[in-house]
């Protein structure tokens, strides 16, 4: 096996991430040192996978912060809620974003009543800090949870997984790829099946990477495949992460995992869903109130640099779709596996 996988790390007062819009032909680290080059690297997904978004919004926040020049504690949390706006326009679907932009201003007003700005700014470097920590031992738990899930075959079991959510989508291990990876350690797992996950191919160049990087068998196929891979029954069992879960259990993830729930659900196969709780937004009562990114329509029109439609189409580009609660098998947290009509006992 190779070394973990640190998409994410604080060194020497600046961020360095991989550069995942490079991956698999080239591995490039990227340094920031602003909260505009975080807000930047997040838009155009130098960095992606919502907890690895919020990771990465949490040191942008202390970027930003370390740089307010002012003693004002007032004022301070002026330009830090500024900040923050922009950090917070980049990704609208992923709610870790918020989440975690959330915490360190919360973090800041509380200290604003009894510490200094400097004082201040150490404890938002040491929050950010603890939120990167923490994500690495939840997606660990999350991996090995996953395991009580699996089905109870007699030999090791194929598992497919849609877009990447694995350690480039977090702070490391990853949610889906987390069961993948702890599934392999364990010996129940045979093979990955990675969907290609169109237009930006994160399944291709991302988990497809991830798995070759620590020696897990794993079959690319593309997203058309997957119903004739699961009639012809090449497929235990359907992991994929989430970027967003209402309070009823519909989880938006990339898109194309609405139908890959659909069609894992016509043929029997088991179809769950991977997440820290921190992915679960209880102020939304359904999946319809989930906001969903439309991006730029290059990305379905062109690949690369080669155009591959005809000039006078239209397009259509949603980032993510919305899987309804009813096709969750169940839904693999840090607390341990629940169908989706129980996430309401985790809200604290």
């Amino acid at each position: 096996m190779n070394k973990p996988i640190n998409p994410i790390q604080w060194q020497d007062e600046r961020v360095l991430l991989i550069d995942q819009r490079v991956l698999p032909l080239k591995y490039e680290i990227l340094e920031i040192n602003t909260y505009q080059e975080m807000a930047a690297a997040i838009k155009t997904m130098v960095v992606r996978g919502a907890p690895a978004i919020g990771v990465s919004a949490a040191y942008g926040l202390y970027l930003g912060a370390r740089d307010i020049e002012t003693d004002d504690p007032a004022i301070f949390l002026e330009e830090l809620a500024a900040i923050a706006s922009v950090l917070s326009q980049t990704r609208p679907t992923a709610v870790n974003l918020f989440w975690a932009i959330n915490r360190v201003l919360e973090t800041a007003k509380t200290a604003a009543k009894t510490e200094s700005v400097a004082a201040i700014k150490v404890l938002l470097l040491t929050t950010a800090k603890e939120i990167h920590q923490n994500d690495v031992a939840t997606c660990q738990a999350i991996g090995d949870y996953g395991l009580t899930a699996l089905p109870d075959t007699s030999k090791p079991l194929t598992l497919l997984t849609h877009c990447n959510a694995g350690a480039l989508a977090t702070a490391g291990y990853g949610t889906a790829v987390g069961v993948i990876r702890s599934a392999w350690r364990e010996g129940r797992l045979d093979r990955v099946f990675a969907d290609e996950t169109r237009p930006r191919l994160q399944g291709s160049k991302l988990t497809t990477w991830e798995c070759v990087q620590e020696g897990i068998p794993v079959t690319h196929i593309c997203d058309n495949m997957a119903a004739h891979c699961m009639q012809k029954k090449m497929i235990d069992i359907v992991v994929v992460g989430a970027d967003r879960i209402a309070a009823n259990g519909d989880a938006a993830n990339k898109i194309g995992t609405y139908s890959l729930a659909i069609v894992a659900k016509a043929h029997n196969v088991p179809f769950y869903v991977a997440a820290p709780l921190s992915t679960i937004d209880f102020s939304l009562s359904d999946g319809s109130q989930i906001p969903i990114e439309e991006r730029d329509t290059a990305e379905v029109y062109q690949v690369g640099d080669t155009r591959i439609c005809p000039e006078g189409v239209d397009f259509y580009n949603p980032a993510f779709d919305v899987t309804p609660a009813d096709l969750i098998t169940g839904i693999i947290t840090e607390h341990g596996v629940f169908e989706p009509n129980d996430l309401i006992t985790l809200k604290s």
